[in-house]
Order: structure tokens, then C-alpha cells, then sequence
């Protein structure tokens, strides 16, 4: 069974940097495509950054130049690493995972696997 536990996540002043890791057990990470996707407040969940089962990665507009996103499947695990917090990259950040990716990176419907999620506050 896919299991995905997120941490790392925290409170920080703009500028800052957090890295958040994400657990995955009961599986082989290089057998699936994982994401990284946030949610604020009354906002729809959005896709920040992905790494595909062929090691390539895409971000989403908004973090290019300031997330790196990777994956070290000896561990099972996958990270995100934010520098240059903004207010704005405020929410609950999730970490998913897919096997066949049948659509858009960015749209969380194309993920079959969630964690719980982690919060991360950027105050100004």
C-alpha cells in the first residue's frame, strides 16, 4: 500500500528557506512520478513542482529559480527545497505520486497517491 508522510514544513520570514521531505514506504519511488502541490486558504489546490520516472522535473511559474524539487530513491524520499520564501508561497503543501501520468503534471486529479500535508507560513 502507498503511504506518504510530509515534514519539514514551518514558520518562516519572508526570505527564508524550508525543505520539505516526503516519506514514501510500501512502494518503489522510481516507479512513479511525485508532486508537490499547495493549498491556501480558500484556494484551489495547485501543482508547484513535479519530478517524473525519468528524472526530469517541472515547476510551476510562481517558483522557478526559487524551489528545486528532487527525489533520492535509495531513501524513498522526495524533497522540496524553497528558498526566498514569499508571503504568497503560504499554504498546506502535499506531497503525490502517480504511476502512469495520464494528463498535465500540475492537476492534482492526475495523482493517485497524497499525504497528509504540511503547513508552511511565510510572514512578511
Amino acid at each position: 500500500q502507498v503511504h506518504l508522510v510530509e515534514s519539514g514544513g514551518g514558520s518562516v520570514q519572508a526570505g527564508g528557506s524550508l525543505r520539505l521531505s516526503c516519506a514514501a514506504s510500501g512502494w518503489r519511488t522510481d516507479r512513479y512520478s511525485m508532486g508537490w502541490f499547495r493549498q491556501a486558504p480558500g484556494k484551489e489546490r495547485e501543482g508547484v513542482a513535479a519530478v517524473f520516472r525519468d528524472g526530469s522535473t517541472s515547476y510551476a511559474d510562481s517558483v522557478k529559480g526559487r524551489f528545486t524539487v528532487s527525489k533520492d530513491n535509495a531513501k524513498n524520499n522526495l524533497y522540496l527545497q524553497m528558498n526566498s520564501l514569499k508571503p504568497a508561497d503560504t499554504a498546506m503543501y502535499y506531497c503525490a505520486a502517480v504511476m502512469m501520468m495520464g494528463g498535465t503534471w500540475y492537476d492534482p486529479t492526475g495523482f493517485s497517491y497524497w499525504g497528509q500535508g504540511t503547513q508552511v507560513t511565510v510572514s512578511s
